[in-house]
């Protein structure tokens, strides 16, 4: 693939006369919609919508903000003028500073670079290699759930989904078991998607600041940056291929230049992917849990495709495409509950979407969780339908009615990773077990960067 700089440059778009201005809840003087915003976003976003159509502006603080929630504007931002719109925005520069110039939060040229040297790693022959890997450690962590079982105790699905998926994310890029760092990574990521979100909303004081909420973010983005860099070191010395996606990272080069990634960049790297490898795939698989749990008639339709399938035995990479409602009901798990529930763009120069003006400059919010629930496209749209995505029904839909990995060239590189390794665990898990809900524990959604359940997700194992 090549590119030009041209490619990456944004050019002015015309804008219509008749091009409206958009309109938004009222919101207090000063701070405008912060508060509503910080306590619900979701209802807020989701009412704004309803209300004010595809795109509601609200007042954050300082920002003006413009929210998107129709399918055409998703396409606007992610695809046809998707040169129009970068990072250049506060979340993102929290992000960098802690976690590096990965692949999340890189832009322009250096992105693309990445993209190039990266994209090899995510073929889905590469894929298929870790396969076996993700269906044995699901299988060691329900060995684990027996006693549980027998002694009628609960489990935190949520906690369990986090834990394995970190599992096979560090097994996949380093090929061996690092059980302490993993605890060390989990907490360094929970602590960084909490601490980030809260700072965003009130960006007081610096977190130069050392406040002792500032002081707990800066340790763990620096116990993490001493994890990666220590594994990164370790293996550049051994001059070994292991067979990872590591190595990939530290032997991949450009077909262009010859030019290889820096021990840096390939930290960056690994960090990008630790986090996005495990925190979206986990809550996918959370929420998939948890709406199964709520619909015993679709959890007995998947029960009745597996039995019928696999007959018992541990699932295959082969196996996925004779297991389409495995793949329905992750599918409308992402919908309903899409981990990247919101994207954050700045509007490099003025730009019509949806009919409405957008100000150069501005902070874009594009809303998956909105979008996703759009009534125009999604009939009954609240409820849970796993048969919404069969592919006659998914045919008539626009493009960007659903899309829980992003579009256009941005799209996750890691989007075949994700959906291999959920619907092969989703199918582990339901060989073996149902799991009901805890009576009176009530889930809330947790609006982060990522969508998590609040409180954890707490089931009897069956």
């Amino acid at each position: 693939m090549t590119t030009s700089n041209s490619t990456l440059r944004s050019s002015p778009s015309p804008i219509h006369a008749g091009a409206k201005t958009a309109s938004g809840p009222r919101g207090l003087p000063l701070i405008g919609n912060t508060i509503g915003i910080q306590r619900d976003p979701l209802g807020v976003f989701l009412e704004g919508a309803r209300q004010c159509g595809p795109v509601v502006h609200y007042r954050f603080v300082v920002w003006h903000v413009y929210t998107v929630n129709h399918p055409d504007g998703a396409k606007r931002i992610l695809q046809d003028n998707n040169r129009n719109y970068n990072k250049d925005v506060f979340d993102y520069s929290l992000l960098k500073g802690l976690l590096g110039n990965g692949l999340l939060t890189s832009d322009g040229e250096s992105w693309l670079r990445q993209r190039r040297l990266m994209q090899p790693a995510f073929h889905r022959q590469r894929i298929a290699g870790f396969a076996a890997l993700m269906t044995d450690e699901t299988e060691t962590m329900l060995a684990g759930w027996e006693g549980l079982r027998k002694n009628g105790d609960l489990l935190d699905v949520s906690a369990a989904m986090m834990r394995l998926t970190l599992r096979i994310v560090c097994r996949a890029l380093f090929s061996t078991d690092i059980e302490r760092e993993e605890d060390i990574i989990g907490a360094a990521f929970t602590e960084v998607n909490r601490r980030i979100t809260n700072y965003s909303y009130f960006p007081f004081p610096p977190l130069f600041v050392p406040t002792p909420g500032n002081r707990k973010i800066v340790a763990s983005s620096r116990a993490l940056r001493q994890i990666v860099d220590g594994i990164v070191s370790r293996r550049r010395q051994d001059s070994i291929d292991h067979d990872d996606l590591l190595s990939m990272l530290l032997h991949a080069q450009d077909a262009d230049t010859g030019e290889r990634m820096s021990d840096q960049q390939v930290s960056d790297e690994v960090i990008t992917l630790l986090l996005a490898g495990h925190e979206t795939t986990s809550n996918a698989l959370s929420w998939t849990r948890y709406l199964l749990a709520q619909h015993p008639e679709a959890e007995a339709k998947l029960h009745d495709e597996l039995d019928s399938v696999l007959g018992g035995r541990l699932p295959t990479m082969d196996d996925l495409e004779r297991l389409p409602y495995n793949r329905m009901v992750i599918e409308e798990a992402l919908r309903l509950y899409p981990p990247a529930w919101v994207v954050s763009r700045n509007a490099i120069a003025e730009d019509e979407i949806c009919g409405y003006r957008v100000p150069a400059h501005a902070y874009v919010l594009l809303l998956p969780y909105t979008v996703h629930r759009h009534p125009d496209f999604w009939e009954h749209p609240d409820t849970f339908d796993p048969e919404r995505f069969t592919p006659e029904r998914s045919a008539v839909r626009p493009r960007y009615a659903y899309f829980p990995f992003g579009g256009g060239p941005r799209q996750c590189i890691g989007n075949t990773f994700a959906m291999t390794e959920a619907q092969l665990i989703l199918a582990t898990i339901a060989q073996r077990y149902r799991l009901s809900l805890a009576p009176d524990h009530e889930v809330g959604t947790e609006p982060l960067i990522t969508l998590r359940p609040r409180n954890g997700i707490l089931v009897n194992i069956l």
